[in-house]
């Protein structure tokens, strides 16, 4: 347990993006982090938007691999907002801070719920150009806690850590998997291990998007599958080669390479 937080690749992220810290709203305690690797000439890049209280770092296995490929990739830690509306606003204040007029979202759990109102909220002038979902939610209700929610903010950190690890397999479970839950864990409280329920909701709200299924990566696939992960997301993308709303330079990776990739992989996406 903990290999993520002393691999390699995660000290080479830590000591090679820089974290940034921006304020768009006039109150000065709303401190956006983010991190934004790769040319900075692209202008729909791909932004990550993590689970609940998540920190920025949570993507850095796809940050370190899609900057590789030529991306531009922006992954965010997002200030408390009490509302989702008023999340919006200072998300698409930050947009503006940015000077990015459109961009590709990938949510994660909260993040994905977030995506999706953003996208509703900027329907009327269009700043979202496409989503990727993980594990996400499009209704908050399915997260109704018990009275112990309202004391959670007042509970030391080890006892967070007792109640998330809690909602998790207690059964033999695959070492990256478990290394990934470890990791999360540190940084998060995260109700991301979503219900039958919940899922059919997603596949009734978007009826037509394609699903990218993994065998294996439980609730945090982008730390403990991240292969496989940023392989779904370059697929993703590769349908704006050549337009202005492309995250890299079409020339930089050929459609013949992906699927050489996805080949190796062994990987299946699921038309709508």
């Amino acid at each position: 347990m903990g290999e993520i937080k002393v691999s390699p690749d995660y000290n080479w992220f830590r000591s090679t993006v820089p974290l940034k810290k921006i304020i768009v709203d006039d109150d000065d305690s709303k401190i956006w982090s983010l991190y934004d690797a790769g040319p900075r000439s692209i202008r729909c890049p791909l932004i990550f938007l993590p689970p609940v209280s998540g920190t920025a770092d949570v993507f850095f296995q796809q940050i370190l691999a899609l900057t590789g490929w030529g991306y531009r990739v922006i992954a965010l830690q997002y200030p408390v907002y009490w509302d989702h509306l008023e999340f919006c606003d200072g998300f698409r204040k930050l947009l503006d801070h940015l000077q990015l007029d459109k961009v590709h979202l990938f949510g994660a759990s909260l993040g994905g719920f977030l995506a999706q109102k953003f996208a509703e909220y900027t329907h009327k002038s269009p700043r979202v150009h496409s989503l990727i979902l993980c594990n996400a939610f499009s209704d908050t209700s399915i997260f109704n806690q018990t009275w112990t929610a309202n004391s959670f903010w007042l509970m030391p950190a080890f006892m967070l850590k007792k109640i998330v690890l809690g909602n998790f397999s207690s059964g033999p479970v695959d070492p990256m998997m478990a290394d990934a839950i470890d990791f999360m864990v540190d940084r998060v409280f995260d109700q991301s291990a979503l219900s039958t329920e919940a899922k059919e909701e997603m596949y009734k709200l978007y009826p037509n998007a394609r699903r990218a299924h993994l065998k294996t990566g439980g609730n945090f696939p982008y730390l403990c599958r991240s292969a496989e992960v940023n392989l779904y997301v370059q697929i993703h993308l590769l349908q704006f080669h050549g337009t202005k709303y492309a995250a890299i330079d079409p020339s930089v990776v050929s459609a013949e390479e992906l699927e050489v990739q996805k080949g190796r992989l062994g990987l299946s996406q699921e038309e709508p």
